[in-house]
């Protein structure tokens, strides 16, 4: 489906060109959306004071030489040169007319590349709290859309499975027993069985003793040792899916790629830095100085890649994870969802990888910063204790409070189908709420705002689809067979078929730019404008046969749109609310 921003842009070049001479034809038109038009170009403004000419002047060189009229209505300059551009409504129609026999929605093919993305990231035999929320939801948020757009997505889920933690919990396994209720604690709240194993590594010198032991067993590589790890392993990651199935996220165990997947890596890493001299020992540690990396007083800060003990750090493994994302993964792109903070960590490692020749120009990294999730005192959101609020609670409570919600408004619906309009509701509030505020921004965890049926909300969008298939339930018609024609005979029908064909741009805007905000900016924008038109434009009640066949197909492309775009950001739409 094209796209008229694009098509108008490529036409003023075009004109540009013709104007003023061919070295001003790759110009930035600038075209904008307009209160005053549908769309405006503003490049006259731009060049006027370069070519020495009154902006109003030249863009009437522009338009005289612009060539739209199967595309646009009306062409008019304003202002101090402004070109306003009105789009013909038979133009606009056929496109959302087109928009019914496109099963990509109008999403554009891009050409293909592999993205490594690494989100999520929770740790073995440790409970994911609220701060793995942004994480998981904006990194599978950008998943979906890369590969929407065409993109091979490797989802990369760097879980925390590796290191000194595991030389006690192993041990702790062993003295309650594999099969014990004390294991089954790893799949249902493992914060419970750390918290034991950390108490008696504090507690009991023995224990502390056996579990070093452990680690230097487990690094050595001792058999019976890694299947106890194992297990610890395939326990948590039934804890692991039970989140992701409650989030509607799409990762899977073929995902998971921890710290444990590149420990046969890190003697080589530290012996080809040290070999070429990228690394050198500092206080017993293999570290690497970075030119413009700095701490207190000037002093360098070192990117730690072999401690002094001889283990290796964060600053090791991440190392292996470039390596192996551009030498066995093929990717072109590496985006790391992951917290603010750890942005100098990443620059240091991103750095010293390209210094080593593993990081290579062609391959950008990307650090798609998540912000912090806070609580009404401003804050960042714990329990009244201090603790970081447990993830299973929080998304348990958004579905409870949606339950009352929903029991409250449909009386007449079934316990079975109000407990699934009240999970999809529950659920989709908070991922959107989420999903709907720039990743690297901090917002306020309010659960009344989120489950509200009014404002740039999850519930919002879900009751604007809803009620669209009301209408064709109501009609006896399936949206599946709405085909029109499109007319456009009302401003608010005109209004509704020029918001639908923003749909593919906005997603390929959240692909280029990696902020999902932009398509919930979008996805609200056209259920205002469907509900506008719900309002000024009965479908069931139009008199004229055609009006009322040119509005089912009408709506038709908007809940096919308002579907595609929820379900981008991994939000369901209930078939009623």
């Amino acid at each position: 489906m094209a796209d008229p921003q694009e098509i108008l842009a490529a036409r003023v070049q075009s004109a540009l060109g013709a104007a003023l001479g061919a070295e001003f034809a790759e110009t930035d038109p600038v075209i904008r959306p307009s209160q005053f038009a549908d769309y405006q170009a503003n490049a006259a403004l731009a060049l006027a004071k370069r070519i020495g000419r009154a902006p109003r002047d030249v863009a009437a060189d522009i338009v005289a030489q612009l060539d739209v009229d199967d595309l646009c209505r009306e062409v008019e300059i304003s202002g101090p040169g402004f070109i306003n551009l009105t789009l013909r409504d038979d133009w606009i129609a056929a496109q959302a007319q087109a928009l019914l026999s496109d099963p990509r929605a109008g999403v554009p093919q891009q050409d293909p590349e592999t993205v490594a993305i690494d989100y999520s990231a929770p740790n073995v035999a440790k409970e994911m709290h609220v701060g793995h929320l942004r994480t998981t939801v904006v990194g599978d948020a950008l998943a979906r859309v890369l590969e929407a757009l065409g993109h091979r997505v490797v989802r990369q889920n760097h879980i925390g499975d590796w290191g000194t933690p595991f030389g006690m919990l192993i041990e702790h396994l062993l003295d309650a027993g594999e099969d014990s209720p004390e294991a089954e604690l790893v799949k249902t709240d493992p914060n419970a069985f750390y918290q034991a194993a950390r108490e008696k590594f504090d507690d009991s010198a023995e224990f502390a003793a056996r579990a070093r032991k452990r680690v230097v067993d487990l690094q050595a590589g001792d058999p019976e040792t890694l299947r106890l790890w194992q297990e610890l392993v395939d326990l948590s990651k039934v804890y692991f899916n039970r989140i992701y199935a409650k989030l509607d996220v799409t990762l899977t165990d073929s995902d998971l790629a921890g710290e444990s997947t590149y420990n046969a890596m890190l003697p080589g890493i530290c012996e080809e830095l040290e070999r070429t001299g990228i690394a050198e020992i500092s206080e017993g540690a293999l570290c690497v100085f970075l030119e413009g990396f700095t701490g207190r007083e000037g002093r360098p800060v070192p990117l730690i890649v072999r401690k002094s003990d001889g283990g290796y750090g964060y600053g090791t493994t991440d190392l292996a994870t470039v390596k192996y994302r551009v030498e066995q993964l093929g990717a072109r792109r590496l985006l790391y969802v992951i917290g603010a903070p750890q942005s100098l960590h990443l620059r240091m490692v991103w750095q010293t990888a390209r210094k080593a020749g593993w990081l290579p120009e062609g391959v950008d990294p990307v650090h798609v910063q998540i912000g912090n999730v806070l609580g009404s005192d401003g804050k960042i959101l714990r329990t009244r204790s201090g603790k970081p609020i447990r993830l299973m609670e929080l998304l348990d409570e958004a579905v409870e409070r949606a339950t009352t919600v929903v029991a409250d408004n449909r009386p007449d619906l079934d316990e079975a189908t109000r407990a699934s309009i009240a999970r999809d509701v529950g659920i989709g509030a908070v991922k959107y709420a989420d999903l709907s505020v720039s990743h690297d921004t901090e917002y306020v965890f309010d659960y009344d705002r989120m489950l509200a049926l009014t404002g740039n909300t999850g519930p919002y969008l879900q009751y604007a689809a809803a009620r669209i298939r009301s209408i064709f339930r109501k009609g006896g018609v399936d949206p599946a067979s709405a085909e029109g024609p499109v007319v456009l005979t009302e401003p608010a029908e005109r209004e509704l078929a020029l918001a639908l064909l923003g749909f593919g741009p906005a997603v390929a805007a959240v692909g280029a730019t990696l902020e999902p905000h932009r398509l919930c900016s979008y996805l609200f924008d056209l259920a205002q404008a469907f509900t506008a038109f719900f309002e000024q434009c009965p479908v069931l009640q139009a008199a004229d046969p055609a009006v009322r066949e040119s509005r089912f197909a009408l709506i038709a492309a908007t809940l096919q749109t308002l579907v595609a775009g929820l379900d981008l950001l991994g939000v369901r739409a209930p078939e009623q609310m």
